[in-house]
């Protein structure tokens, strides 16, 4: 027999919003184990995507919503977040140990794609979630450099290889084979095909999350990749330079095509701040992200600075999210990066799973 609840109690419960996202939690069937004795009051929140920085505040707000309501005299609440596997282009399976897989492209180099994939995937991490790194840029490998890991990947079975870790994200990079100025002389299906092989062949552990690090272009690579990889969905990073987003707008066609949703765009060097006088100078351009969301029906998920501290950081290995973790500029890259992981749970989920295996035999 189920549970007659206060309609007070239930109007409030129903009132109760998504700190994210402004929907309401009830809409997003993030309640749980709603439970009321006399004047006491518990349930339990499930929140779709990693964000552990809302938990406390979220649960404050719904013990004093809850605590308002005459009669209620104790509330209990459990706030806690689960990711799981979403829907992949047709005709693909996700991977094993790997739940979602988001590329981070851009139409052409220089934008800051692989500075900001590094701290979009440290953000996830301190936001809660398993999450994986795969630079996937044969050519021009930064990853090891940006992640602070060196070393040669090693192998427990003769046949997976054990990506490295650091600051709790796994990591994976062509950069790690080789010797650090050897280039990479190989043609576009050599390539594809070393990317792949690090890709499956790596022995990713439990990850909610894989982060890959597209190499810049819209070229034969990132085609086949974005066709054989089982991406959950893609971001795109661009400034707001007119020759950039002339680009980025080719990257987010190329995924369309191929069936992966666009997740968001990125604005990098958005603006640029004196760190003399604090003057604010929009140097490549000022709101071209914005107006390329709009042309394309896609959300704009944020804005990042010009800054030096962003490439100094990098560059010795303690990406902004890790070096500075409460700075502005690492509460930019993990709001964009809740933005993200709220787009994928709003993605179809894969049932794959679910469903039995059937072999036809010949009797």
């Amino acid at each position: 027999m189920s549970q007659v609840i206060d309609p007070a109690i239930q109007a409030a419960v129903q009132s109760l919003q998504d700190p994210q996202t402004g929907k309401t939690l009830a809409s997003e069937k993030a309640i749980k184990n709603l439970q009321v004795e006399g004047g006491d009051v518990s349930l339990e929140v499930e929140l779709g995507y990693p964000a552990r920085s809302l938990h406390a505040d979220l649960q404050k707000q719904i013990i004093d919503t809850l605590r308002a309501v005459p009669g209620v005299r104790n509330v209990s609440v459990t706030v806690r977040s689960r990711v799981v596997p979403h829907a992949v282009q047709r005709g693909l399976k996700p991977l094993p140990e790997v739940k979602n897989i988001i590329a981070v492209a851009s139409g052409k180099g220089g934008v800051g794609k692989s500075t900001t994939a590094a701290n979009l995937a440290l953000a996830l991490d301190s936001e809660g979630a398993r999450v994986g790194l795969l630079d996937a840029d044969i050519y021009g490998p930064s990853q090891p450099m940006m992640m602070g890991v060196s070393g040669q990947p090693q192998s427990r079975d003769g046949q997976s290889m054990e990506p490295l870790e650091n600051y709790g994200v796994q990591v994976m990079s062509i950069g790690l084979l080789i010797e650090a100025d050897n280039p990479m002389i190989w043609r576009g299906p050599m390539a594809t095909q070393a990317l792949e092989q690090l890709l499956r062949q790596t022995a990713w552990q439990d990850l909610d999350y894989l982060i890959v690090d597209m190499p810049p272009g819209t070229g034969d690579i990132q085609l086949t990749l974005s066709q054989r990889v089982p991406l959950t969905g893609a971001i795109i990073v661009t400034t707001p330079q007119d020759i950039a987003l002339l680009d980025a707008r080719k990257g987010l066609k190329m995924f369309e095509k191929v069936g992966v949703p666009i997740l968001g765009i990125v604005e990098n060097m958005a603006m640029h701040v004196c760190s003399n006088c604090g003057h604010v100078e929009h140097i490549f351009g000022a709101g071209g992200g914005e107006k390329m969301s709009r042309d394309f029906g896609v959300d704009y998920l944020g804005g990042l600075p010009l800054d030096i501290r962003i490439r100094e950081q990098a560059d010795s290995g303690r990406p902004t999210v890790v070096a500075d973790p409460d700075g502005a500029i690492a509460q930019s890259y993990k709001s964009i990066a809740r933005a993200v992981a709220v787009k994928v749970a709003e993605q179809g989920r894969d049932y794959t799973a679910k469903f039995p295996t059937i072999s036809v035999q010949n009797s």
